[in-house]
């Protein structure tokens, strides 16, 4: 069983504000493409990726769990709809493929990158947008409780590889070639999807390539 199985329960279905946030601001500029592709980097179970099917959208949907791949696949089939613009990929983010894409969709999954391949990882996700595309999705800050090796031990929920975490210079970095449409700097004692006590210090990030 997938280490990430109570986490799976948790949000089942669930679709992040950020992206809403990204297809709002698209559709607000009249943008209403025939089966517009994205890229859903680490979907877990596919909340997200269902809200990009039911929007009219093909997804290649990308996590390194086998198990969250295997929920979103029958989910998807379940509900008979989409599934033909449906692609998965079960790959870690410095091993995924995808080519040029008008969205990449990262919801609270990017910082589960390994601080070593982060800024590759990174590059390559600025790189595939084409020109108008948006990325959305997470950055974990400095001030994380997750950021602390005591922090990192009460992940009773999984075993994640290690993460990333940034300062708020460093994000604004990464964001420099992107135009920043949305940011929201949470710093916060809060829970965990699955109800666990955490301090969050997390960016929520819309940014759209010129």
């Amino acid at each position: 069983m997938s280490v990430w199985t109570r986490f799976y329960d948790a949000v089942d279905g669930e679709s992040s504000e950020t992206l809403l946030i990204a297809l709002d601001r698209r559709e607000r500029e009249g943008r209403h493409d025939d089966a517009p592709f994205a890229v859903d980097l680490g979907c877990g179970s596919g909340g997200d990726t269902i809200a990009l099917l039911d929007r009219g959208w093909h997804v290649l949907a990308i996590d390194a769990d086998a198990e969250g791949i295997r929920r979103l696949e029958q989910g998807v089939a379940a509900r008979g709809n989409g599934a033909h613009r449906l692609e998965t990929q079960v790959a870690r983010f410095e091993d995924a493929v995808w080519g040029a894409t008008e969205l990449v969709n990262a919801s609270y999954a990017l910082p589960f990158c390994r601080p070593d391949s982060f800024a590759a990882v990174w590059d390559r996700i600025v790189a595939s947008l084409v020109p108008g595309g948006r990325f959305c999705g997470q950055f974990f800050g400095d001030r994380d409780e997750w950021a602390s090796p005591s922090g990192a031990s009460r992940r009773h929920w999984s075993s994640p590889p290690a993460s990333s975490f940034h300062t708020r210079d460093e994000v604004l970095a990464f964001l420099r070639e992107l135009e920043v449409e949305h940011i929201d700097e949470v710093d916060e004692d809060g829970e965990t999807a699955v109800g666990d006590p955490k301090h969050w210090h997390v960016f929520d990030v819309v940014a759209r390539k010129p």
